[in-house]
Formats: structure tokens, C-alpha cells, sequence
């Protein structure tokens, strides 16, 4: 039973979700035994379910419950929730520097599992296609091509590059619960668990407890899930500049006989426009937007500045944001370094593994 017999379950959800069909009673899926019994499994395949959260219980502590005694244990916290602590470690980073991770206790990872099983698959109907991060079927090799892609085939040698400051610490919790409710998610029952979830209190290793009023911890089974919602509109916005923005006409982008897309009527009527060509390659809070002009690159990253605090309360990395040539200047992205080199005629890409 690879998934539970839920599978038709979630494919008609991600059908539903794609005809922008309104989501109040998920919860019955959610608190369902076979939903469950796969959070169970899944949460028992992650490399990670050994680690103990405050309550110092692991995966091998559930592991004796019997599944009757387990799905009810389940069912009766979701029905009057309440997060037990995070407990905040710091894992090393090659740099010398820590990365703060959030580790729930395993009751509460089997809750947040449950929760993302049923909504992976309605946010799947919702993503943009340029978003590869923490996505079925998607990496970060999948993000790098398609930024290499830009640079060297499309020949956008502007790159907007944007750090956003302390991100998985300054997502604002109201402002997510509302992208949820636009996204179709308007299950109160389930929205009033995430919220829970996300003021779930901090202990840090002094022993000093935090109550988080934004952030979503690193380390949460649905905080990757969470920062895409977060960052949906950001794709879309991008993306309405230019890729999605309408036209008087519906113009076919792929050539049928040839069977491969085409710079169509549509890309030669945007060219005519005084849009802005541009295009974003994201990987969870790590995004890049190509540019073919100087001008334009500027532009947006004034604009993208100006955005992310107005709609989602972000702010930028001063010091780490700027516009790049590619031509002149390199750029790191995902582990990655990558710069545009002169070969005879043209220019190629030319790759490397970050310092």
C-alpha cells in the first residue's frame, strides 16, 4: 500500500485546486487513518527521526504504539491543538558561520506531515513553473540549468540578485494565513493549526524560551512547503512583467510540426511593447531575475526592493544585493559560481563550485 489508497485522493485535489476550486473541509482528509499511518511512514523514512525534540522521544518511541491507539493519539491533538517547544539548535556552516535549525518534537512532525500530504498537492496546482525548490520532482541541479539556461541560450546577461534578510526569521504569520485563503485553503479548522504551529514556543540551548510573533523555524516538516506559499506571489508578480503578462491575442508559443516552443507572435508582440523582458529562477528564499538590459536590471531591482517590503514585509541584504553582468562578473547561485566567458565569436558559461 504505497500510498495508503490516498493517491486518487491527492491527484483530485491537485485537479480541483487547478480549476480554482475553494478548500473549507480538509480536515477530514487530514485527520483521516490512512493519511495518518503515511505520515507515520514518511516521517519514519526521513534521515532526521531519530533526532528527539524537547519531550527527548523519537521515532523509535512510536513505533510501539499500536496503529489504533497511534491514529487516535493523532486525531485528539489535532482536534485541540497545541505545539509542544521547538528546540533550537545551530548546525555548522562550510563557512565557518551557524545556520539556526528548528527541531519539533516527533508528535508534532507526524502533525505537520499529515498537513502536508493533503496540501502539497493543492499548492502544486499553484506554483509557478520557475520554482524548484523543495517541489516533487525538482532540485536544485533542475534551478542551476535553467539559471545556465538564461545566461547562455536566452542571452539575459543581467542578473538581479536579491538576498532577502534573515527570511525563514521575518515570515509574517498573518500575511501567510491570508495567501493561503487566496490560494483556495479556507479551512478554518486547518488554518488556526498552522497558526498554532508557527507560535509553537522556542527554547534555545541557554534555556531561554522565545514566542516567535513571525518566522517560520528551519527544520519544521512544512516550513519548505510554507516559504513557497510565502514566495508564490513574488513568482507570480515576476513573472506577470513579462512571461504571463495578457495579450489582444491568445498566441500559440509551440510549434506542433516541429514539436518545440518558438519565439512567437506572442514573445515578438512583447518585444514591441515597453514591457521589461525578464524571467526568475527561484530555489526556495534563493532567487535570481535575468535581464537583457542594464536598464531594466536596475529597474527591477528597485522595484523587487520595493516590493518585497510593501507586500510581504521582507527586507533585503544591502550589502549581498546588486545588479551583475554576467559578461564582466561572476555570480553565485546554489553552491555555484557562474560567469559568461568570451570563446571566439560568443559567449559561453562557464561554471564552478563555490569557494
Amino acid at each position: 500500500m504505497e500510498y495508503y489508497g490516498l493517491i486518487d485522493s491527492f491527484d483530485s485535489l491537485y485537479k480541483e485546486s487547478s480549476e480554482n476550486k475553494i478548500f473549507s473541509n480538509l480536515m477530514e482528509i487530514v485527520t483521516s487513518p490512512n493519511n495518518i499511518l503515511l505520515a507515520f511512514r514518511n516521517v519514519k523514512g526521513n534521515s532526521g527521526s531519530t533526532s528527539p525534540g524537547v519531550d527527548k522521544k523519537n521515532i523509535d518511541d512510536l513505533k510501539a504504539i499500536p496503529n489504533i491507539e497511534f491514529i487516535k493519539t493523532v486525531q485528539t491533538k489535532f482536534s485541540e491543538y497545541k505545539p509542544q517547544p521547538v528546540k533550537r539548535v545551530d548546525i555548522p556552516k562550510p563557512n565557518g558561520k551557524t545556520r539556526p535549525l528548528g527541531i519539533p518534537t516527533i508528535w508534532d512532525r507526524i502533525i505537520q506531515q499529515c498537513l502536508l500530504q493533503v496540501l502539497e498537492p493543492i499548492m502544486e496546482a499553484k506554483f509557478h513553473d520557475k520554482n524548484y525548490g523543495f517541489r516533487p520532482n525538482r532540485s536544485a541541479h533542475h534551478a542551476f540549468a535553467q539559471a545556465v539556461r538564461m545566461a547562455q541560450l536566452s542571452k539575459l546577461t543581467f542578473v538581479v540578485d536579491i538576498d532577502i534578510e534573515g527570511f525563514f526569521d521575518n515570515v509574517n504569520h498573518s500575511k501567510l494565513i491570508k495567501q493561503f485563503w487566496t490560494l483556495g485553503v479556507r479551512d478554518k479548522w486547518l488554518l488556526g493549526v498552522i497558526r498554532a504551529m508557527l507560535k509553537a514556543p522556542i527554547i534555545h540551548r541557554d534555556g531561554r524560551i522565545e514566542h516567535p510573533k513571525k518566522g517560520t523555524p528551519q527544520g519544521g516538516v512544512l516550513s519548505p512547503l510554507l516559504a513557497n506559499v510565502v514566495l508564490n506571489e513574488l513568482d507570480w508578480w515576476i513573472s506577470s512583467q513579462w512571461e504571463t503578462h495578457p495579450t489582444r491575442k491568445n498566441y500559440d508559443c509551440y510549434h506542433q510540426t516541429r514539436k518545440q516552443w518558438i519565439k512567437s507572435n506572442k514573445y515578438r508582440a512583447l518585444r514591441a511593447s515597453k514591457l521589461k523582458e525578464i524571467y526568475i529562477v527561484r530555489y526556495a528564499d534563493d532567487f535570481k531575475i535575468f535581464c537583457r538590459k542594464r536598464s531594466d536590471a536596475d529597474k527591477i531591482f528597485l522595484a523587487t526592493k520595493l516590493w518585497l517590503k510593501d507586500r510581504l514585509k521582507l527586507d533585503i541584504s544591502a550589502e549581498k544585493s546588486k545588479v551583475v553582468n554576467l559578461k564582466k562578473q561572476k555570480s553565485d547561485f546554489l553552491g555555484f559560481t557562474m560567469k559568461l566567458v568570451r570563446k571566439r565569436k560568443s559567449f559561453v558559461i562557464e561554471t564552478h563550485m563555490c569557494a
